[in-house]
């Protein structure tokens, strides 16, 4: 039987409860999880690329059927690349449904690939990476809405 491997693509910046919550719910849904660093040159993050794979090695690091990669460039491409089936994706609202919508559509036809969509939990529903850096900036208490990983960097 061939292995179920799904890619959770972002850019993690940083990994929050919300990005947990569905990493988490999507375990028993696949042999293994691939959580997929996005990097994108024209892009200002506020975490290095080292950072954010620290954050997600961090938190998942009892996990066996987690794996963390970066990539570039197109999110079927990477999946071909490294034999995943499945793109998992979380729902906040329904603005994100209809942008998420419209991209598993696209992969679908240019691909084989399912998305599959997990609804987040109603209490972290509201968590956003933006949200998060807005605070951060602000100098404010996000330990809250990140795992403790993020929560505890220097």
């Amino acid at each position: 039987m061939m292995k179920k491997t799904a890619v959770f693509p972002g850019s993690f910046d940083p990994l929050t409860l919300g990005h947990t919550d569905i990493i988490d719910r999507g375990l028993p849904l696949f042999d293994e999880i691939i959580i997929a660093i996005g990097t994108n040159s024209s892009k200002k993050y506020m975490f290095s690329l080292e950072e954010r794979r620290k954050f997600i090695e961090e938190t998942y690091a009892d996990q066996p059927k987690i794996r963390v990669d970066t990539y570039e460039g197109l999110t079927i491409d990477y999946c071909s690349k490294v034999g995943s089936q499945f793109i998992l994706r979380g729902l906040r609202n329904p603005a994100d449904f209809e942008f998420e919508k419209a991209i598993a559509q696209t992969n679908r036809k240019m691909s084989e690939i399912e998305t599959v969509f997990l609804l987040t939990s109603a209490d972290t529903s509201y968590i956003s990476s933006s949200i998060v850096r807005d605070i951060l900036v602000n100098k404010g208490d996000v330990s809250m809405l990140v795992p403790s990983a993020v929560g505890n960097r220097e």
